[in-house]
């Protein structure tokens, strides 16, 4: 599903009404298909409230609430801004609303109302008024269910990030297509649950304004995921070599080898010291153990091509051994995590000087405070979202950039983004990176374009935990992992 920024839906809709599409009748099938929303969710609601701001939302709101008054709700209307201002069809909306709108100040929210809010849309680019920021909190006094028309007011589309106080929301329809706060966090908090209506703009139009930004669903990455055959064998379903620390911090190394081999890798290696083999070895069985303890060895190893991909970082240690394996590896496949990244935090410019000399071949997979050590400058700057972020680090790096977190962002340095919707909160529990490292690491050395395998491995990360379930480990994870033939 192809993600639309307030500001390409705002040229979607310029683009249908110079074609010829009635746009006060587009105006009418939104506020339609929010009454008839309504509806379905609250049928037993005593009072529907609707709040109709100056903009097109307003005008939704406006058509919302006449369709509820003509199906026999009781529907009181509160507005913001000067009604003498109502222009073109948000002004058409108002006046073929029988329901006489009062001032927002009037309104005084109850626990049982069913509140429609059409303040202020997904274009929303400031700090909401003081008075409507008041009512805001009042709202969420009096517990009323709040259904959101196109985002809640007070948060940004582009980037989901909160204007101040914004409006948190039960239930929330959009139209045509969804906007990235709809998914980004605090945005999608604020959302509840979201609907997507169809109001009739051509798929035409929408294709021809969309940018590269997606949810991320297998529809993007489903024709990359390794398909077996009659013909297949250990070697052909690609060799993962993980990187493991010394005696004492091998966990995290082998929890990614595990889900490499779950995730498909026909061979798995553990890459360990030789102070850590003894321990390593206690805890291996259809994963194979190699001693490298140096560059020189490990460039020796890499004469054998059948070696396909890497993980490097979890529990690997900081430090110049992390550097100069890296330094090695670069121009292969590789998953570059945890210390695999920090490591870099005094140096992000060797880091990236490497990989710039080669194709994109790396992902790398940081979480907020590893993100803040590679990319300082972009971190700190408060005028970028977290897509904007990622994207920025993606170009800088010439690598896949996996931001994680609740709302994990993938980028590529061509541009392409996705946003990670599917993860569970219980996923947030030690080892659960490790984890993620291992999937996509093996959907690499399985052939996997990088941004098709970060994407996939993402997604199937949050599927293995809804598997697994609530009070999940770590070490549950693997075995939750979906059947690729299983997914649609």
């Amino acid at each position: 599903m192809q993600l639309l920024t307030p500001e390409q839906m705002g040229q979607a809709d310029q683009m249908a009404a110079a074609s010829g599409i009635d746009s006060h009748r587009l105006m009418m099938k939104a506020g339609e298909a929010v009454s008839a929303a309504v509806l379905r969710r609250f049928p037993a609601a005593v009072r529907m409230v609707v709040l109709c701001g100056p903009g097109n939302n307003g005008g939704d709101g406006y058509i919302a609430a006449k369709a509820l008054f003509e199906a026999g709700c009781n529907v009181s209307i509160y507005h913001f801004g000067d009604l003498a201002n109502l222009k073109g069809d948000v002004a058409q909306a108002f006046n073929a609303c029988p329901v006489k709108p009062q001032p927002l100040a009037a309104y005084a929210p109850k626990a049982n109302d069913v509140v429609v809010d059409a303040l202020f849309g997904a274009g929303l680019t400031r700090s909401l008024d003081p008075a409507v920021q008041s009512l805001i909190l009042n709202l969420r006094k009096a517990g009323s269910n709040v259904v959101a028309v196109d985002l809640p007011s007070g948060i940004s589309g582009g980037t989901g990030a909160a204007l101040g106080t914004a409006v948190t929301a039960s239930h929330t329809i959009t139209f045509m297509r969804p906007k990235p706060g709809h998914f980004l966090l605090p945005g999608r908090e604020h959302c509840g649950t979201l609907e997507t209506f169809d109001i009739g703009i051509p798929q035409r139009i929408l294709t021809s304004v969309a940018g590269n930004t997606y949810l991320n669903e297998p529809s993007l990455w489903k024709a990359h995921l390794p398909a077996t055959s009659i013909q297949s064998h250990k070697f052909k379903r690609g060799h993962l070599t993980v990187f493991s620390g010394g005696h004492g911090t091998t966990g995290a190394a082998r929890l990614s080898a595990t889900a490499g081999l779950k995730a498909g890798a026909g061979l798995v290696t553990l890459a360990t010291p030789s102070n850590a083999c003894t321990e390593a070895t206690a805890h291996l069985t259809a994963i194979m153990l190699r001693e490298i303890n140096n560059v020189r060895e490990l460039s020796h190893w890499l004469e054998d091509k059948r070696l396909s991909a890497f993980v490097l970082g979890p529990g690997f240690g900081i430090g110049e051994k992390a550097r100069d394996y890296t330094n090695l590896l670069a121009g292969n496949p590789v998953v570059l995590d945890a210390d695999g990244i920090t490591s870099f935090a005094e140096s992000p410019d060797r880091l990236f000087y490497s990989l710039s000399k080669h194709p994109t071949t790396f992902v790398l997979t940081p979480h907020e405070g590893e993100f803040a050590r590679l990319f300082p400058d972009i971190h700190s700057d408060k005028s970028l979202g977290k897509l904007e972020k990622a994207r920025a680090a993606a170009s800088r790096s010439n690598a896949v950039v996996l931001y994680k977190g609740a709302d994990t962002v993938i980028t590529a340095p061509d541009g392409r983004a996705a946003i990670n919707a599917n993860a569970p909160p219980w996923l947030a529990t030690a080892g659960s990176g490790d984890v993620l490292s291992g999937i996509i690491g093996s959907l690499l050395a399985q052939e996997m374009p990088p941004f098709e395998a970060a994407c996939a491995g993402a997604w199937l990360h949050g599927a293995a935990g809804q598997n697994a379930g609530e009070g999940l480990s770590a070490e549950d994870l693997p075995n939750g992992l979906p059947k690729y033939s299983q997914i649609s």
